[in-house]
């Protein structure tokens, strides 16, 4: 790379306001949590209604992902980011005064289709304005870490909020940062768009929801209310139309997904090991904040604010593997990475049911080998392809992080649950009342509101019983995703450490 590459002040600027989106679209999937009561009581949400105001953004997002790369691909990455800007936030102000569980609900479907244009939008706007591979990495990790901080924010600054404000504020904190976005972005951000894009091909864009949508909402469901053949039946659909959605992008001329991006193999392994360590990282995210709350007994605000210090770690973490990886070899920096996070969850092996500290420390441990991964991964991808299709291949590893996330917590939650409802049926004290056990097996809240109501000890025997269980389930599916972790290592050699390096290809710049 030559210095007229690299760059400038302009460049970097234009990144800082690029995180602006990126922080507001990581901190709404988890800005609700302690909202949930509130809205039920101000909207007398049914438990259903419940479930989808959670799920209609999640569900966007991921169904609308490579659809939204695609057509920032085509008429171009900035344009697409300002519209996404403009629905996230009159979306953000419909749902703050939603007079009713309806809207919401629809206002949070429409938060998600703007979550959609900005995600890929901001990942290949900044590979087109980092052309340099060293800038371009520490870009990437810096975003790698926004991201995922973004997630722990989101819980706290929603709690902060709730304890001055109405639930409606937990969305209007996005229409500032929005409007900024809006100012700024036209002056600092070049346009960027393929020259050459082809017919958008509206088959694939129905083929691609209806490839993610039911396998994502079948492995939630699963997650929350354990195996079932109708969900199993949700996920074989997907993957049929997942594999006619393949089938059409090999075929026709204009595809979606440039065929390509997957000629570089150093595209297709970024994509399948970004996968897998979000698979693996579900297997603590499922746990730890269920431990902090129901195991610990911390509040929902002050658990949060514990659980935000893992992510002290995360923002140093994914900058200094991409300085890491400017020195030696990638394929053993994002091996490491792996191998770090899958100590991290050896680490968590050890808690006992009063284990603060360890597990904070497993948390720390497991986010920053998480991160290395994802910023390295996400990085390799996105030079492999090519400047044009940056927006396409942006919203394919993102949509492989979403499908990887579901997965994690429906095969971790599922194993966890199933350790869980054992134990507590063996362990509880005898002659429980056969609606106390039955609400005891079925989750920890569950198990220590019904021991609150029980006499003396009783009570405590069950509660002491319910943790032991949570506790021992988390331990059984930390060695499933250690054992997930190690495998990513191994593919992470054998895939990577001979690759040959992908030269990114010069932007194609549109107006300023």
């Amino acid at each position: 790379m030559t210095n007229s590459t690299r760059a400038g002040r302009r460049e970097w600027t234009a990144f800082v306001v690029l995180l602006l989106p990126l922080l507001l679209v990581s901190m709404d999937v988890s800005v609700l949590f302690f909202a949930v009561p509130a809205i039920t009581e101000d909207l007398a949400a049914t438990s259903t209604q419940q479930l989808w105001i959670f799920d209609s953004y999640a569900f966007a997002l991921a169904g609308l992902l490579i659809t939204m790369g695609s057509l920032g691909d085509r008429i171009g990455r900035r344009k697409l980011l300002l519209l996404g800007a403009t629905a996230f936030g009159a979306a953000s102000v419909a749902a703050a005064y939603a007079q009713n569980a309806e809207m919401l609900i629809a206002a949070r479907f429409v938060l998600g289709i703007g979550g959609a244009t900005l995600m890929p939008s901001t990942m290949g706007l900044v590979r087109n304005m980092f052309q340099d591979d060293a800038q371009r990495t520490k870009a990437v990790g810096i975003w790698s870490g926004a991201m995922a901080g973004g997630i722990a924010l989101g819980s706290v600054l929603g709690g902060v909020m709730l304890e001055h404000f109405w639930w409606g504020s937990v969305f209007l904190i996005n229409v500032p940062a929005m409007l900024l976005l809006l100012v700024f972005a036209p002056l600092l951000v070049p346009e960027f768009k393929d020259p050459r894009p082809g017919r958008f091909d509206l088959p694939s864009v129905v083929l691609s929801m209806g490839a993610i949508l039911p396998v994502v909402y079948g492995v939630k469901r699963m997650a929350a209310d354990g195996f079932n053949t109708t969900l199993l039946l949700y996920v074989l659909a997907g993957l049929v139309l997942g594999a006619a959605f393949v089938l059409r992008q090999r075929g026709t001329r204009d595809a979606m997904i440039s065929r390509e991006l997957f000629r570089r193999r150093a595209f297709g392994a970024g994509i399948a090991l970004n996968t897998l360590a979000m698979f693996g990282m579900m297997g603590a995210n499922y746990f730890t904040t269920q431990y902090l709350q129901s195991v610990l007994g911390k509040g929902p605000l002050e658990a949060a604010l514990w659980g935000t210090l893992p992510s002290l770690a995360v923002g140093v973490a994914g900058p200094m593997a991409t300085v890491v990886a400017q020195r030696t070899n990638r394929a053993y920096v994002i091996t490491a990475g792996f191998l770090i996070a899958a100590t991290g969850f050896a680490i968590l092996m050890s808690t006992g049911t009063d284990s603060l500290v360890v597990t904070l420390v497993a948390c720390a441990v497991i986010a920053c080998g998480i991160v290395t991964v994802m910023a390295l991964v996400s990085d390799m991808a996105l030079g492999a392809a090519p400047a044009e299709k940056a927006g396409s291949a942006a919203s394919l590893v993102e949509a492989g992080q979403e499908f990887g996330g579901a997965l994690g917590m429906a095969a971790f939650g599922s194993v966890g649950m199933a350790v869980y409802r054992h134990d507590v049926t063996r362990d509880a004290p005898a002659g429980l009342p056969h609606g106390a056990l039955e609400s005891a097996r079925e989750t920890l809240v569950g198990a220590v509101s019904t021991a609150a109501a029980l006499p003396g000890r009783t009570g405590g025997a069950l509660a002491a019983a319910a943790r032991d269980a949570f506790v021992h389930g988390m331990h059984v599916a930390a060695i499933g995703a250690t054992a997930v972790l190690v495998l990513g290592a191994a593919v992470a050699v054998a895939a990577l450490r001979n690759r040959d390096a992908d030269r990114p290809e010069p932007a194609v710049t549109v107006g300023q």
